[in-house]
């Protein structure tokens, strides 16, 4: 209730007087003595006005020091990540596929094929803004059982960063959700790994690595799904250097989508693939991005194409009539090095430059390492999907 008051010498009068002649005299001498003046009023309540929130998440692919990106023991890896910090860093939150484990020093950090990769490189995906890591990949079990509770141990060091993928207990993994709040919106992880390269897991210890087996999927979605506004779920999955997606990721997405899953984020073909939005038994839709790409890495295989990645881009709103996914696109982005393997950057492929193209260690006299040629690649992927700016400075 609001009330209205005027600014009158006359009125301040009749109030005055009000006090000794009692509230009903008041308002007869108001009405009696000051003929037009405007009278004290009970204004109707404002129209409620619904809340809205919004909530931006970026996702890329696959984060994965193959040998020639290892470098000297006490080294920073931060400089890695510096082209695009300023996206990490905007999103409220920010997701990484983490392809390879931090076993620790004492196993020896290796890259292909059995990946060991130094600390210090998780030190530096925390300072660059990452809030989720993924580790239910293909190479999880390169360093065995130890190597995953070793990397499990590195990730408890820094509570502010939700690992998926991996778990101490059957038990932890039944109850431990990952579910984070911002903004007033509360987003769900799950994630799923088609197989860790022929080396088995415990027998004791199955829950040790999330794997891709629909009833066990079906189960887990269940259980968080009424606990989070948004759900979403990383697979890896998919046929290597492929740009398109195969059958068993299509049949696999529906499935989730048909769970209420509302984002899937795709990873481990190591080359971009597109993003589609599925219809859901329930009537409403999932977005699906089938293959991020590389994010960093130095594979020589089907290069340029595994130097291509894509950083996805959501802006989620949510309202009275619900919660939907109001932006989308993925910025490609650019793994460079030169020489040597040295100067390791991920760029924004809008920031990547003829300059820096002319310096890189992949080029050579029949590669055509433009930003026009990855543009071009981009965009036969990703088509209207594509974003060639920063979404943070246009955002409403």
């Amino acid at each position: 209730m609001r009330i209205k008051f005027f600014n009158s010498p006359a009125l301040f009068f009749l109030l005055f007087v009000s006090c000794f002649s009692g509230p009903q005299n008041a308002a007869k001498t108001l009405q009696a003595e000051t003929p037009g003046a405007e009278t004290l009023s009970v204004l109707p309540p404002e129209p409620t006005v619904d809340p809205v929130d919004y909530l931006t998440l970026i996702a890329v692919g696959d984060n994965m020091f193959h040998d020639e990106l290892i470098l000297p023991a006490g080294a920073a890896y931060d400089s890695c990540y510096a082209p695009v910090k300023s996206l990490i860093e905007k999103a409220d939150i920010a997701f990484v596929n983490q392809e390879t484990v931090f076993a620790g020093k004492e196993s020896g950090y290796s890259g292909y094929p059995l990946f060991n990769t130094p600390q210090e490189a998780g030190e530096a995906l925390v300072a660059a803004g990452f809030d989720v890591v993924n580790h239910a990949t293909n190479h999880i079990m390169d360093r065995g059982e130890k190597g995953i509770l070793n990397t499990m141990d590195f990730w408890d060091m820094h509570p502010e960063i939700a690992y998926l993928g991996i778990h101490r207990s059957q038990e932890s993994r039944d109850t431990k959700l990952v579910i984070i709040e911002k903004n007033s919106i509360t987003v769900g992880f799950l994630s799923y790994t088609y197989g860790t390269n022929f080396i088995p897991l415990p027998q004791d210890k199955p829950y040790l690595v999330s794997l891709i087996d629909t009833e066990v999927m079906a189960r887990e979605i269940a259980a968080i799904r009424p606990h989070c506004d948004f759900l979403v779920v990383s697979m890896h999955w998919g046929t290597e250097y492929e740009f398109d997606y195969s059958p068993v990721q299509e049949n696999l997405a529906q499935f989730l989508a048909d769970n209420q899953v509302d984002l899937i984020i795709g990873h481990h073909p190591h080359v971009l693939q597109k993003m589609s939005t599925l219809k859901r038994k329930d009537g409403g839709t999932t977005l699906c991005v089938y293959s991020l790409g590389n994010f960093l890495a130095a594979q020589k295989t089907m290069r340029p194409r595994t130097l291509l990645g894509g950083l996805l881009y959501i802006r989620i709103k949510k309202d009275a009539s619900g919660i939907n996914a109001e932006e989308a696109g993925i910025i490609p982005v650019l793994t460079h090095y030169e020489r040597g393997y040295t100067g390791a950057r991920v760029y924004p492929l809008y920031d990547y430059t003829e300059i820096l193209a002319e310096k890189h260690g992949a080029r050579t006299s029949v590669q055509d390492l433009s930003p026009g040629s990855f543009k071009a690649m981009a965009e036969r992927v990703l088509g209207d999907d594509l974003l060639d700016h920063d979404p943070f400075k246009t955002a409403r």
